[in-house]
């Protein structure tokens, strides 16, 4: 009874395999959605984060009350020299009242699911009403995953790719050209851009750059900006945030790492559970420009981990492992060691 249910990088990538990718991603959403909805019942707070100049470390902890979930992660933009992903994760859930761990899991995989259910489901709200086409700016290994989910529950049929790194358009425009996706390579995010009627930037770079800028965007153009998510590292230029409606995850968080840490502390922005509770109106004009200023929520994971933890129990994928020791008598700890000589 003290073996920890635990799904492996091998196992999610089965599950999601055997499951179906946009059958996932539509899971998480549905569960990413859910526990939105119920924010007030989390107890919340900013990610720790430890950083060097190669990268960071981060903690991400949550708690409903009733379990208690973290995610260890981290990014690193050059990884690729050491061929290690730029960003790497595993996940635990626990019993609040006892504070055994439930399930644990990697999310190196399944926290670019989770990016693009949580990027779908404020698209949902935000994009204009018939959007079809999209950009993607820079084409690393959440791409794939922004194009499948946008597809499937927004009906984009039409991408148009730039990246720096051109054998990553390459792999992007080989992946999506197998899926049956109309696709363009394109030589500029201005180009790019100029006929997209919802953007996502996903770039790497750990700087203060300005990938977009007010002068590129088309009228009623949504922004799906998941690439700043560290102090000093943005995407998009501050007239773009200032001619903007801009959506959050969780405030106290993005005014520290998103795009809005170049605007002044008092610059508004809505929280998307906000728009999904009713409390708050998302998109109000066809013309208006909405940017989802999206660094990655704790929460969204806890929602993750609970759809990969209930999938994985009904498909009969768990391995289990040893993780917490098993005694009759819990204070003798002492015991395990005499114990583990007579094995």
């Amino acid at each position: 009874m003290m073996n920890t249910p635990f799904l492996s990088a091998q196992g999610a990538a089965i599950l999601v395999s055997r499951h179906g990718l946009s059958r996932c991603i539509r899971g998480m959403h549905d569960a990413i959605a859910h526990d939105f909805k119920r924010w007030e019942q989390f107890e919340k707070s900013a990610r720790l984060a430890t950083h060097s100049a190669e990268g960071v470390i981060e903690i991400m902890p949550i708690s409903d009350g009733q379990t208690y979930g973290f995610k260890y992660v981290n990014g690193h933009p050059n990884n690729h020299r050491h061929e290690l992903p730029t960003v790497m994760a595993f996940g635990v859930l626990a019993s609040v009242q006892t504070g055994l761990p439930q399930f644990i899991s990697e999310l190196t995989l399944i926290t670019a699911l989770r990016t693009a259910a949580t990027s779908v489901l404020a698209a949902s709200h935000l994009a204009k009403p018939g959007a079809r086409s999209m950009a993607l700016i820079g084409n690393g290994a959440q791409s794939e995953f922004q194009a499948v989910a946008f597809h499937e529950a927004l009906g984009i049929d039409r991408f148009y790719l730039y990246d720096t790194d051109l054998f990553a358009t390459e792999r992007l425009t080989h992946h999506l050209n197998e899926l049956g996706f109309h696709v363009t390579r394109c030589k500029s995010v201005a180009q790019a851009v100029a006929r997209a009627d919802v953007i996502t930037t996903a770039t790497a770079a750990k700087t203060r750059a300005h990938v977009l800028t007010r002068d590129m965007l088309r009228p009623g153009v949504h922004i799906n900006a998941i690439g700043g998510d560290c102090p000093g590292k943005t995407e998009l230029h501050p007239d773009v945030l200032g001619n903007a409606r801009v959506f959050v995850e969780y405030e106290p968080q993005t005014r520290i790492e998103g795009d809005i840490q170049q605007m002044p502390s008092d610059f508004p922005v809505i929280q998307l559970w906000e728009v999904l509770t009713g409390f708050a109106l998302g998109r109000t004009h066809a013309d208006q420009i909405t940017v989802f200023d999206s660094v990655g929520f704790a929460l969204e994971d806890f929602s993750a981990l609970r759809y990969m933890h209930e999938l994985a129990e009904e498909k009969g994928e768990l391995e289990y492992m040893s993780l917490i020791p098993h005694m009759s008598n819990p204070k003798n700890l002492y015991g395990l060691i005499s114990k583990a000589e007579c094995a």
